[in-house]
């Protein structure tokens, strides 16, 4: 009787070590994987618990971007699964990103709205964010500007720039909600103000046209500009014109022409037929009929009607 307590005393304790070294292989790997020490992390890993949530996670990481091994898509998608299956957050958002992108898995927008769903209903902004977008799409779900709006104001309120900037565009038109300026104001005002560069373009519409605030072109420049400098074609455009007209600030055709370039190298067609104008009429720089053209004809063949017009008009019509 006491032989065969020793024997299972030594069994158990051989289990409980090997336990043991498996927990402890498994918290390296783990922290190696955190400190970006990729190799390590994924050599310690073979003697880790791979039924480990967080050594799942990094393992996906790892494949997703080639951190340590040779990148393998389907690798990924299969080691994110086996941590979203287990609750992991940023396991669930990637394996949603994953099916959006049809990254290692055949393109299925509805498995990744399920996926996203999941994060945002723990509270993810990001995925919030982007649970909003497919609802105003209806990409994945049913179109629904409600839910879009429901999901946009829950990452809003936590303070995510381009949810600010959404909610505020669905209060501006009238998506979802009832339309109402001076909260698209209070909106974009939100999101202008981390920086975000579409919402601080809408701002300076808004003050460009009086709408959910007091007309104010100074303001409308002022907006402009710091999207303009982040490099907004629409803004840019817009900078452009304020120059030409002398409206909310001193005219300057010249600064105009510099803006609508920047524009207008960025494809931006209304840019392309301002500067082709400003070419054909000397106004800002040296009048040059070639470089005219040039910018028209680039406009014309995005189909701008504008561009067709001008050409027309100066007779500058060919056959291309």
């Amino acid at each position: 009787m006491k032989k065969i307590l020793l024997i299972f005393s030594v069994v158990s304790f051989g289990v409980i070590a090997a336990s043991a070294q498996l927990a402890e292989n498994t918290q390296r790997a783990i922290k190696a994987f955190q400190n970006g020490k990729w190799e390590e992390g994924f050599r310690l890993s073979k003697d880790a618990d791979l039924n480990d949530k967080s050594i799942q996670f990094y393992l996906g990481v790892m494949y997703e971007n080639g951190h340590g091994v040779t990148k393998d898509d389907s690798a990924a998608v299969k080691w994110y699964r086996k941590a979203a299956d287990q609750g992991v957050a940023k396991a669930q958002y990637n394996l949603g990103n994953m099916y959006v992108k049809g990254q290692g898995v055949v393109k299925d927008e509805s498995e990744a709205a399920k996926w996203f769903r999941m994060v945002a209903e723990q509270g993810d902004a990001l995925a919030q964010l982007l649970l909003g977008l497919m609802y105003a799409e209806g990409r994945g779900v049913t179109k629904d500007d409600y839910e879009a709006v429901k999901w946009y104001r829950k990452s809003a309120e936590q303070e995510h720039a381009d949810a600010q900037c959404n909610l505020g565009l669905m209060y501006a038109e009238g998506r979802g909600v009832t339309k109402d300026d001076y909260e698209a104001v209070k909106w974009y005002r939100k999101s202008a103000e981390q920086g975000d560069a579409l919402a601080q373009y809408n701002l300076g519409l808004m003050y460009a046209k009086g709408r959910g605030v007091k007309q104010d072109e100074s303001e409308a420049v002022k907006w402009f500009r710091k999207a303009a400098e982040q490099g907004d074609v629409y803004a840019q455009g817009n900078l452009g014109w304020m120059y030409q007209c002398g409206r909310g600030v001193a005219k300057d055709e010249s600064e105009a022409v510099k803006w609508y370039r920047k524009a207008a190298e960025q494809g931006g067609a209304a840019a392309q037929v301002a500067l082709g104008l400003m070419y054909a009429e000397g106004r800002g720089v040296a009048k040059d009929e070639s470089k005219a053209v040039k910018w028209l004809r680039k406009a014309a063949a995005q189909g701008f009607p504008a561009a067709k017009e001008a050409l027309k008009r100066l007779g500058w019509v060919t056959n291309d």
